[in-house]
């Protein structure tokens, strides 16, 4: 049976909702901080019936312009502008829409998946994260279809976020660099999978470990580094060592972290 995702995007209307960072402390613009709960409910309104009139072409429902959980989701991610929620939100609807996202199901990426390359851990990180596994050491450019590559990134994203907790709202990716090569390298795939999270997944990804990046990995990362954007500073090089101590239980670590 073909898998659909729906992720549940929670609506709670107060300043306590806002995202923990795991990483560090988030700052916000005390505009945001003095939005409370029947303000922000009418500014999800206002984007509301402004997406109505001027883009009236959008479609509805589940992350569409009428979805308030998800214009509330983008009103947080800017500061609660709601000219700037309107047009970062209008792009990711279209995006959605042109990607077909709805249209992702296990089927429609199983030969691509069954590389190995990425894939969603069953277990949650200690963090209480769904956890997007990376293997570029099995990704092969010249090999592999972009379009396929980019809708495994998609799908697998939207995977993890439907495995989100209760009251949590972020995910880690973990790329594991082992055994990886110039061969594998692929700048236009790494800068496209950290633009999906800022564009059209903002403020989900929680932290990226890079394992056991080798020497080869150097020159990829200071290419890429400046095209990451802000999400460039949530990268942390590290040991499987580390993984195994800060990251996971014993009964939750990923078969391939394992000793």
């Amino acid at each position: 049976m073909a898998l659909r995702l729906c992720i549940p995007l929670r609506y709670p209307f107060s300043v306590s909702s806002f995202p923990s960072n795991t990483t560090g402390v988030r700052r916000f613009s005390v505009r945001s901080c003095l939005v409370n709960g029947n303000d922000s409910r009418k500014l999800v309104l206002k984007v509301k019936e402004k997406l109505e009139k001027d883009h009236y072409d959008l479609p509805v429902g589940r992350n569409g312009r009428d979805d308030e959980d998800m214009i509330f989701w983008f009103l947080k991610d800017r500061r609660f502008s709601v000219d700037e929620a309107i047009s970062k939100l209008t792009k990711a609807i279209k995006w959605r829409q042109e990607f077909g996202v709805s249209e992702l199901t296990e089927d429609s990426v199983k030969s691509i998946a069954e590389t190995g390359k990425a894939y969603v851990h069953d277990y949650l990180d200690v963090n209480d994260r769904p956890v997007l596994i990376l293997v570029p050491s099995k990704h092969f450019p010249s090999v592999h279809d972009r379009v396929e590559n980019e809708r495994l990134c998609v799908f697998l994203i939207e995977k993890a976020l439907s495995k989100l907790p209760e009251g949590k709202e972020e995910i880690i990716g973990i790329f594991d660099l082992r055994g990886f090569g110039v061969e594998n390298a692929d700048l236009q795939f790494l800068t496209f999978s950290f633009d999906v999270f800022y564009y059209y997944y903002p403020k989900r990804l929680g932290q990226v470990l890079f394992v056991e990046a080798p020497f080869v990995f150097q020159p990829i990362w200071q290419l890429a580094k400046p095209l990451l954007k802000s999400y460039a500073s949530l990268v942390r090089f590290c040991s499987v060592d580390i993984v195994r101590k800060e990251y996971f239980k014993d009964e939750t670590l990923p078969p391939n972290f394992r000793g």
